[in-house]
């Protein structure tokens, strides 16, 4: 299960980084609204954990923004403000649940085992374009009867491509996805994981093809055998 983590101090998005991932999760962190909203759109998620005083766009407007796209995700608050009013308004906008600062990370899994217990299942396990299918539960992917081989950033490139399939996915989308599986990924190393990635799923009768839309992004399409 994969959660953002949203929080603008550095030190302390680290330690929630490092718990959430010792409770088991996969995690992404974004240190502003705008990342946030952008991450909440580039990942498939199970759970956020969500500040409320951010830069660039505050933690309301981002869950607002959320929930207007009918974005389900489920949402902890974890703020400094505990006012009744905020509460309220945090739980109205559609957080399902509030936590305030100062907090025990123990209470925090708790309530996030919990969430993640009770929420539905918002994704499809398993990701089909023509011949071509990713697993999420078994982290594996096949042309046909045929197993590939990936590695966890080609992986997490496919992902986001098969999600969108059909459409243009930027280049800077993917390689901010590079980036955050290996900090020493740049645009250029993005041209070798997408040559890399046409090479594995390529089949003697594909019916998915990865296209290149020159200067702006990828693409993948269902192709006729």
């Amino acid at each position: 299960m994969r959660v953002l983590i949203v929080e603008d101090k550095v030190r302390m998005a680290n330690l929630l980084q490092r718990a959430v991932e010792r409770a088991g999760y996969s995690t992404v962190v974004a240190h502003d609204g705008e990342a946030a909203l952008n991450l909440a759109t580039d990942y498939r998620l199970d759970a956020m954990i969500l500040d409320v005083l951010l830069p660039r766009m505050n933690g309301y407007t981002v869950l607002e923004h959320l929930r207007r796209d009918d974005n389900k995700v489920p949402v902890i608050m974890l703020t400094a403000r505990d006012s009744n009013e905020d509460i309220v308004r945090g739980l109205d906008l559609g957080a399902d649940d509030y936590l305030t600062k100062p907090f025990d990370l123990s209470v925090l899994l708790a309530r996030l085992r919990a969430l993640t217990r009770r929420a539905p299942d918002l994704h499809p396990r398993n990701l089909r374009i023509g011949n071509l299918e990713l697993r999420s539960d078994t982290r594996s992917v096949a042309v046909g009867d045929q197993s590939i081989s990936l590695t966890p950033t080609e992986f997490a490139l496919l992902e986001v491509l098969m999600q969108r399939a059909g459409h243009v996915v930027p280049k800077d989308t993917l390689a901010e996805i590079g980036w955050r599986m290996d900090s020493n990924f740049s645009e250029s190393t993005l041209y070798v994981f997408m040559g890399s990635l046409r090479a594995k799923i390529h089949s003697d009768q594909p019916t998915a093809s990865l296209h290149t839309v020159r200067g702006v992004g990828y693409m993948l399409k269902t192709v006729s055998p």
